[in-house]
């Protein structure tokens, strides 16, 4: 499974900011545990608290998960997330990249 972070629009907007890339085969067993129980968590918690919120500049994230041949993808913006989904890009943000 590979899970790519990509961040979108807010006052750094027009810097092209590399994706975020990890690749579960690549975790320790554990890691791999944690970051599939979160994605389930995203995935039931998706379609909530995804009206954004008051400003010009939003920043939003996209977290795409590839398990296989299915490609689910999940859209956020910054100022009105869902917790499950913070905990995800938390996550994802916080472990290195996959080569």
């Amino acid at each position: 499974m590979k899970v790519t972070l990509a961040k979108h629009g807010g006052l750094g907007g027009a810097v092209r900011l590399s994706p975020r890339v990890v690749d579960a085969d690549c975790l320790a067993p554990t890691e791999a545990v944690e970051l599939a129980g979160l994605i389930v968590a995203a995935k039931a918690a998706a379609g909530v608290g995804q009206e954004p919120g008051p400003g010009a500049d939003r920043m939003s994230y996209t977290i795409t998960v590839e398990d296989n041949d299915e490609s689910t993808v999940l859209h956020q913006p910054h100022t009105n997330m869902t917790p499950a989904f913070k905990a995800l890009r938390d996550w994802l943000e916080d472990h290195p990249k996959s080569k």
